[in-house]
């Protein structure tokens, strides 16, 4: 091939290589961070980059992907709006004196998520999987009207298997069962494979389904909620899936540490409710009536305050972002964080930061093994940079921590299936409890200190003495932390 044939070549690489960098600009131009990201990746990878941003890429096909139907929350209208009215004028007969103190923040989430405060609920924290798994499964034998399992990722392994038997078991007893899974998630799981289920009258949805079996390259926009409810009275929601692995038994991460609540009182109706609106939205003949029964008014004389907060690419505001921040902002004593990917985009970092830099004890709690190579680094850089306002950084040892928990003055605290990342906060739909409450906060706070037991932590000292090698790996995922 000649000189000419290979200018020729070049040039028009050149310019197809300029003409989808001028599409990234324009489809991401409401964040410069990532379109910068996104750019770097063109300028290195010409063409196949482009082809990754069709995977991975934020924006593109949103509207044609995201039609979702308008539905009203039945029953919750006026409470919202009563709830917002009555605090604004002063009126609101606030049971918990804890709930009074965040008035601002109950009322961001009343305004730019629908989520109800109620003050009526009893909770019980899990950290291990065994015994969340339990709990869940003596609560679905229990079942006289109903089950709704949602998960993220659902294996069809022992404890998949397990699950899904039990549900069989109680269709075939006249419960209705009803199973939502992200086909991302759940790779490998299909429809036919809960075919002795559906025999029995349970019905099964895939969130996102691929138009071609076992190959979806719609990475983004994926439903990483965990919420189960059984007869509209008793709420699950955290970080477990659902797979052997969540036991502890996958010798790659050893014992699996998570967080998870199970939810008795009013707060299960804002959880049904969410399951309502993801199950509608991916079943073509099968949709949720609002019914009284799965809403079900049982007198309480438990007083755990919480609203559900819900976020999602759906949706113009990053919710549970938000809520973190005014969190962290409201800190007077203590900040205690635990994610497996720790990526906050410059706000919630600076937040961080400023929080530390006012002597607030910020300890922030991650993983020593990773997940996600690129995400992992680019934890452990973020994690650099708060050691130097002052931050503590505890790096879990005992296995693979995976909760996704903050605890603010050991008072205030949310728990859920967000992770503090762009993926989290912008790409996937998560849900968390924020939590008004002394009691649990001093619980939260206390098992992030037995697992201090567990953790060493990373000093200044050594983070500054890490080998090139980790430096270099940092730097690299920090560049691309805008799209991890």
């Amino acid at each position: 091939m000649d000189i000419n044939v290979w200018g020729w070549l070049a040039t028009s690489l050149l310019l197809l290589n300029i003409l989808l960098s001028s599409v990234v600009i324009f489809l991401e131009r409401k964040d410069a961070s990532a379109t910068w990201a996104w750019l770097m990746v063109l300028f290195f990878i010409p063409i196949l980059g482009f082809i990754l941003y069709l995977i991975f890429g934020q924006n593109l096909s949103r509207q044609r992907l995201f039609d979702w139907d308008d539905k009203k929350k039945v029953g919750i209208d006026a409470t919202i709006q009563k709830q917002m009215k009555d605090i604004h004028l002063g009126q609101f007969d606030f049971r918990n004196p804890h709930t009074e103190e965040n008035e601002d923040l109950v009322s961001m989430f009343l305004k730019n998520n629908d989520a109800v405060l109620t003050e009526d609920n009893d909770l019980t924290i899990y950290t291990d999987g065994r015994e969340k798994f339990n709990a869940l499964m003596n609560d679905m034998r229990q079942a006289t009207d109903h089950i709704h399992l949602q998960y993220y990722i659902l294996r069809l392994d022992n404890l998949g298997s397990e699950i899904v038997k039990l549900l069989t078991e109680k269709a075939q007893q006249g419960v209705k069962v009803k199973i939502l899974y992200d086909e991302m998630g759940s790779r490998g799981v299909l429809k036919k494979h809960f075919k002795e289920l559906t025999d029995a009258g349970g019905l099964v949805e895939v969130f996102f389904p691929s138009r071609v079996p076992l190959i979806n390259l719609r990475l983004n926009y994926r439903n990483h909620r965990k919420l189960v409810i059984i007869d509209g009275k008793i709420g699950y929601v955290g970080g477990f899936n659902v797979g052997d692995e969540y036991l502890g038994l996958d010798p790659k991460f050893g014992y699996w540490r998570d967080t998870h609540l199970r939810i008795e009182g009013s707060a299960v109706h804002s959880i049904q409710t969410r399951f309502i609106l993801d199950w509608n939205q991916a079943s073509d003949s099968h949709d949720i009536d609002y019914s009284n029964h799965l809403f079900p008014q049982k007198p309480s004389n438990n007083d755990v305050a919480m609203q559900i907060v819900t976020s999602g690419p759906d949706s113009e505001w990053e919710q549970i972002k938000s809520g973190y921040i005014k969190m962290i902002s409201s800190a007077k004593k203590s900040i205690y964080i635990q994610s497996p990917y720790f990526i906050p985009d410059a706000s919630l970092l600076d937040a961080l930061k400023i929080a530390a830099l006012c002597g607030v004890d910020v300890r922030i709690m991650i993983p020593n093994k990773p997940d996600h190579m690129f995400v992992y680094w680019a934890t452990y850089s973020n994690a650099g940079e708060l050691i130097k306002a002052g931050a503590k950084i505890y790096i879990y040892d005992n296995g693979f921590i995976h909760a996704k928990t903050i605890v603010v003055d050991e008072k205030l605290s949310s728990v859920g299936t967000a992770n503090i990342d762009v993926r989290s906060f912008k790409l996937n739909f998560e849900v968390n409890a924020f939590i008004y409450d002394y009691d649990t906060g001093q619980k939260l706070a206390n098992i992030f200190e037995k697992d201090m037991e567990l953790s060493y932590e990373l000093t200044e000292e050594k983070y500054q003495n890490r080998s090139g090698v980790i430096k270099f790996k940092e730097s690299i995922s920090r560049l691309l932390s805008p799209i991890l």
